[in-house]
Order: C-alpha cells, then structure tokens, then sequence
C-alpha cells in the first residue's frame, strides 16, 4: 500500500477548514495512518524544503509553516501519491481548478494551504523527517463489517 505525506499549513488552523480537508481524502477512500499537529522548528522548515533553497521563494515558504502549528499526516491507499496530488490541484493556485483542494480554499500561491508529496522518493523522505515508525499505523479498514 503506497503512502503519502500531507502538511496542512497554517492557514488551515487559522480558517478552521481542517475537518473539511481532512474529509475529502476521507471520502476519496484514502485511509489516515498518521497525524500530529506541530510547531515546525527552522531547522525542519529547512530540511522539509531543501530542494528549493537558494529560490526566492524559500523564505516565504520555511517563514509560512513556521509561523503557527501545522497539521502532519500520512495517507496510505492504491496510487496514493498521484491520488492525493490530483485531490490537491496544482501548485500555482491561478493553476488550481475548481473541485480541487488548492482550487476552492486557495487565493495566493505563497499562503498555499496544503503540502503533498509530488512522487513516491519524496513521500518516503518527508514521511521519515516528520514521523517515526511507531507513529504510523498500517491499521485494517474494516468498514464493511461496519455497513
């Protein structure tokens, strides 16, 4: 079963939509392993967007996740990465359709309010700066004893 990283930023917190984001990869059939809400330190800022030092944007981006708690998660299901990132919609929020996550709760690129893995290599490496192996849990859905 692949796995998926997701950061809601701090405008999820500061708009109180946490529930509903959480809700649509809920719905999607997407199962929740992990999840802890945060304080990011500078340090993990840094290391959570190395890829992108030295851009202009940098700044912007470690400063936003540092700048109140943060919502970490791993999502488990089929083709999760590729699932959750066409659930999330593009980066550039001018980019984002309508039904996406970006496209309906999103206005300006550098408040984005959600983070997803963009491949598998990038799951496993922000699933292993965030979250420790006893914080996962690979539990069985079990919904149709349920229904």
């Amino acid at each position: 079963m692949e796995k998926c990283f997701v950061m809601l930023k701090p405008g999820v917190l500061n708009r109180r939509i946490a529930g509903e984001i959480i809700s649509r990869l809920e719905k999607k059939g997407l199962r929740l392993v992990a999840m802890k809400l945060m304080q990011i330190s500078d340090e993990l800022s840094k290391q959570h967007y190395a890829e992108h030092e030295g851009k202009n944007f940098f700044g912007e981006l470690t400063s936003y996740i540092t700048s109140a708690p943060v919502i970490a998660m791993v999502w488990a299901g089929d083709n999760c990465v590729q699932v959750v990132r066409k659930l999330v919609g593009a980066t550039k929020v001018e980019e984002a359709i309508p039904g996406t996550i970006r496209g309906d709760y999103c206005l300006h690129t550098p408040h984005n309010i959600i983070h997803a893995s963009d491949s598998n290599l990038s799951a496993e490496r922000e699933i292993n700066l965030f979250f420790n192996s006893i914080e996962i849990f690979d539990w069985n859905d079990e919904i149709n004893s349920w229904l």
